[in-house]
């Protein structure tokens, strides 16, 4: 602490030389807009409320619901905005010297026809999507930085929401009631895309580092269970990401540079009227751009990866947008354990080979938002994304010399490689229509084409031989219809309903109509009354298909490729209370039935439904839809959203998880720990008119990770830990705990804002184990050879960024 004060008195003088006592300003401009139909609102009143409440900015939006409010002073204020036949809607925003603020401001439309209504203490952190009643949050780009060991990375911000917890905390998987990672989808303008993850292991939806850059995101919704009937394929939760527009007036510039990696951004118009804009970033690995210019690392094993992004948007008549963007990025590591000679844990902790390994994915499309008139609009997404992912393991035959007490390498040959490919166009359509103001309908489809090339090859357990494990050329079709109304009753009352249709052509699997409903009741006092449910169905990891033996003439057998989908249902029942200044009680309880669930045809505990969090690949035998489980629980979320200078959140989840294998046995799920809780908050306090201070903590607290006993004997035969299938996961590590603090340090001049960051992930250092691993101790070859692994360590993460703006457009 005394090194951070120290940090914190030095930035006090440094910037004393660069301020004056005067507060610069910025501009703020956004549209305001219908939120069903997204048509643009003329005639909106909008008032900006400073926070030292001696200034009252105001205008009003023009016929395409444009409004620009200059000369607005930085920090934090209040925006409030009205117009007839619509509820009053009052946001927090934040101003900053170096970027101009631009705002969308979707209105809700009052049940009655000429109705001003004052919504006193409404509930912030309300969902984008009209049709989402229960089990949703809308996430800010804000959140991911301000919350404490977020990493800016939109999942490890959802881990803090009570009943989403983290899988490893080297990777940002993430855990919800008690579902595999695998039930997570991730979309971007309507269309489902790959795992937007660096060193993304196949069939997965984490990784260590978010290929999702926070910059690019606007507001974007998350969604836990009894999801709106848009959303299909999955049967966990949905992450629906809004990419922001650039600054269509003006030239703004960000550079940052971090532990994380080392990024710019441009953005501006793209001509003089100021109808089309660009946004544009890059990344890069920091350590990578240390050890290419020769700084040493304390390891070789370094992580390289690079990412970037674009939106391209042009403006059309009546609050239409067409858009052209793209997202990607590439990752790569070689873990070189030949080159060393030491006696280290890295050597004994899975040792015994070399590891090459790399991943990339892209994703690019073209999307168009169009209203038609008042009561109708249309989204069209045409897009093409691939992913990759490959890897080459070299054996080591070691052994321990006893006089020098150092590990020798006799000799090495390769043991295994792979590639999987996998290419998708998709295409994606949905009209919203508005009935009088008491129904809203949506319908679309969401059609999704697969290309597939997988190779795959292995040594035998004897090391005399390849076998080849995958090697498919080929295609398959997702298609999903949907059909959803939402019908407001009474002013109070909103109550949807759904259907979602599902086909995939590899082994012909359907969901011919699965329901989904949602209901909310607001009551006096603020107070309001929720529930929903619904049927959701998901396909298997795409290279699980494809997996085949050989039979005794030795053909191909592709036991697997007729899988029919993952099925579950989901039901909820929730309260919550808002309060004035931003104040929000919710607690809600849940029951989810999963069938369908791949498991063995040979009665095992092995089970699809414990699949999805890691580095490791599942290697399928023959497998048969009859497996089954439950999750139910109980969520307790306390929340203060920030508003002028703090902020809190205490989440809290009681919950069971809980399958059966084919041997029929009940069994806690590999994610079952029974409890997760969250404590994190954060200050900001003003030294000065252009400067803040913030600081931030959080501490997670939750059950420990599900394991088995090891079976030492095929442990040893098969070089890696082998669980007695009887007893599997019928022990429990020790409870999980984790302190994390932030601290970050910002300064506004006249064009440009500067900010220095320090995330320091596990301050207290805190050993939680995550798994048991291989390890052979050479030196004892007696001993057992399994080792505790553990969990991310303290880890200091560091960031310097700079917003600056060039020109004004003309």
């Amino acid at each position: 602490m005394a090194k951070i004060s120290t940090l914190l008195a030095l930035l006090f003088v440094i910037s004393s030389s660069m301020c004056s006592a005067q507060k610069p300003t910025q501009t703020v401009r956004g549209q305001v807009i219908d939120a069903e139909t997204r048509y643009p609102l003329f005639g909106a009143r909008i008032d900006i409320f400073t926070e030292d409440t001696t200034l009252t900015l105001r205008t009003r939006s023009d016929e395409d619901g444009f409004f620009v409010i200059d000369e607005v002073p930085v920090g934090k204020h209040q925006l409030k905005v009205g117009v007839m036949s619509y509820e009053v809607s009052t946001i927090t925003i934040e101003v900053n010297s170096g970027k101009e603020l631009v705002v969308e401001l979707p209105m809700q439309q009052a049940f009655q026809e000429k109705e001003e209504v004052v919504v006193s203490g409404a509930k912030k952190g309300e969902t984008i999507n009209e049709m989402a009643l229960i089990s949703a949050q809308q996430f800010s780009v804000a959140e991911t930085d301000r919350y404490p060991g977020s990493r800016s990375d939109p999942a490890r911000m959802a881990s803090n929401f009570a009943g989403v917890g983290g899988a490893d905390d080297s990777r940002n998987d993430i855990v919800i009631r008690g579902n595999s990672p695998l039930g997570v989808v991730w979309k971007v303008e309507g269309i489902d895309i790959p795992n937007p993850s660096h060193f993304a292991i196949s069939g997965s939806t984490g990784g260590p580092v978010s290929i999702l850059n926070n910059k690019l995101l606007a507001n974007s919704d998350f969604f836990m269970s009894a999801f709106p009937a848009e959303y299909g394929n999955s049967t966990s939760g949905v992450f629906d990401l809004k990419l922001r527009n650039g600054n269509n007036k003006q030239h703004e510039f960000t550079g940052q540079f971090g532990f994380l990696g080392t990024e710019v951004l441009a953005e501006g118009p793209l001509n003089k009227s100021g109808s089309a804009s660009y946004l544009a970033m890059g990344r890069y690995s920091t350590l990578g751009m240390f050890k290419a210019i020769g700084i040493q690392l304390g390891t070789d094993a370094v992580p390289l990866y690079g990412d970037g992004a674009f939106k391209l948007n042009w403006r059309l008549k009546k609050g239409g947008a067409l858009s052209l963007f793209a997202i990607g990025g590439a990752s790569t590591i070689d873990i070189v354990i030949s080159e060393q000679t030491g006696d280290t844990e890295e050597v004994y902790g899975e040792g015994d080979r070399d590891q090459y390994f790399g991943t990339s994915m892209v994703v690019s499309g073209l999307s168009l938002k169009k209203p038609l008139n008042e009561n109708t609009y249309i989204a069209a997404t045409v897009a093409y994304s691939f992913e990759e992912q490959h890897s080459k393991h070299d054996y080591l035959l070691r052994s321990y010399d006893t006089t020098t007490n150092t590990i020798v390498i006799d000799s090495m040959y390769q043991l295994m490689g792979y590639q999987f490919k996998t290419g998708k166009a998709s295409a994606f359509f949905s009209v919203n229509h508005k009935i009088g103001r008491k129904h809203l309908i949506k319908a679309g489809i969401n059609v999704d084409a697969y290309f597939y090339n997988m190779t795959d090859s292995v040594l035998n357990i004897p090391h005399t031989a390849f076998v080849n494990r995958w090697d498919y050329i080929g295609n398959a079709f997702l298609i999903q219809p949907f059909v959803q109304w939402k019908w407001r009753p009474t002013k109070n009352m909103a109550f949807t309903a759904g259907l979602h249709s599902q086909y995939f052509t590899q082994g012909n699997a359907i969901s011919y109509a699965e329901p989904r409903i949602g209901w909310r009741l607001n009551m006096k006092g603020n107070q309001a009354i929720f529930a929903g449910g619904g049927m959701h169905s998901q396909t298997q990891p795409m290279y699980t298909y494809f997996y085949h033996q050989f039979d005794g003439d030795g053909n191909k057998v592709y036991q697997n490729d007729d899988m029919g989908f993952s099925r579950s249902v989901h039901s909820g029942l929730g309260y919550e209370k808002s309060f004035k200044k931003g104040l929000n009680i919710k607690t809600e309880a849940y029951y989810q039935y999963l069938y369908d669930i791949p498991v063995t045809v040979a009665p095992s505990s092995v089970s699809m439904i414990n699949i999805g969090s890691g580095f490791a690949r599942f290697f399928p035998e023959d497998l048969m839809n009859t497996g089954d489980g439950y999750n139910y629980g109980v969520e307790l979320t306390v929340q203060k959203y920030f508003d002028k200078s703090f902020f809190f959140l205490i989440s809290a989840t009681a919950y069971d998880s809980k399958y059966r294998g084919s041997d029929g046995v009940l069994r806690n799920t590999s994610y079952n720990g029974n409890y997760i809780a969250n404590f994190l908050g954060g200050k900001e306090f003003k030294v000065s008119p252009r400067q803040t201070i913030g600081i931030g903590g959080k501490v997670t607290v939750a059950g420990g990770k599900r394991y088995g006993y090891v079976d030492v004997a095929q442990t040893s035969i098969l070089n890696e830990i082998v669980y007695k299938d009887s007893l599997f996961n019928e022990r429990q590590f020790r409870d999980y705990f984790r302190a994390d603090l932030k601290i970050n340090w910002k300064l506004n001049t006249e064009k440009v804002t500067h900010e220095i960051g320090l995330d320091l992930v596990n301050i207290l250092n805190t050993e939680n184990l995550l798994s048991l691993a291989y390890a052979p101790n050479l030196a004892d070859p007696t001993q057992e050879p399994v080792a505790e692994r553990t969990q991310l360590g303290f880890l200091p993460i560091f960031y310097y960024k700079i917003d600056f703006r060039v020109s004004k457009g003309k």
